[in-house]
């Protein structure tokens, strides 16, 4: 069984990777939009990789005896509207620094509880969020160098128009 604390910390969890996929659904609607179908596309698969992870909490939590609880998800369109493409790309990098903090406080409350289980299963987590902070950086970094050029903008959305989803396996 789960110490209670960290079951509540990663049912929170459950529901922040489904918070993250309405938001990267939100930036891809922007885009879209703004006629962007490579940073849409970008978004879209973002959004189906962060709805694996909120799968793979639940999947924990069931394998471990708790139960998974899911909140009401709130709207990102309050929280997070778009001003213009940088103001998007930096809310995403902030948006993963967030999730980096919650994921980090769960393996915190582990190691306290000297809850290894839960602490391998969060590796992976920890990893994976290392490289979307360092993916949405490089965003945010091309789109400062390049994005008022029409030229450049034009080859950075279809540098993003060739991501595909590959379903997230963790370990």
């Amino acid at each position: 069984m789960l110490n209670e604390k960290i079951a509540r910390l990663i049912n929170h969890q459950v529901n922040q990777e489904f918070y993250s996929a309405y938001l990267y659904l939100h930036f891809s609607n922007y885009f879209t939009e703004h006629s962007l179908d490579g940073f849409a596309n970008w978004y879209q698969v973002q959004a189906q990789e962060e709805r694996d992870h909120a799968m793979l909490f639940s999947r924990y939590l069931h394998d471990n005896g708790a139960a998974v609880t899911l909140d009401t998800i709130p709207s990102p369109v309050q929280s997070c509207p778009p001003q213009d493409h940088l103001s998007v790309l930096k809310a995403a990098l902030a948006h993963e620094e967030s999730v980096t903090r919650l994921i980090n406080e769960i393996y915190s409350q582990a190691h306290d509880s000297r809850d290894f289980r839960t602490m391998e299963f969060l590796n992976w987590f920890v990893k994976e969020q290392c490289e979307e902070e360092n993916t949405a950086r490089e965003l945010v970094a091309k789109m400062e160098l390049f994005g008022s050029d029409p030229r450049s903008l034009y080859l950075l959305n279809s540098e993003l128009a060739s991501r595909q989803y590959t379903p997230a396996a963790q370990g």
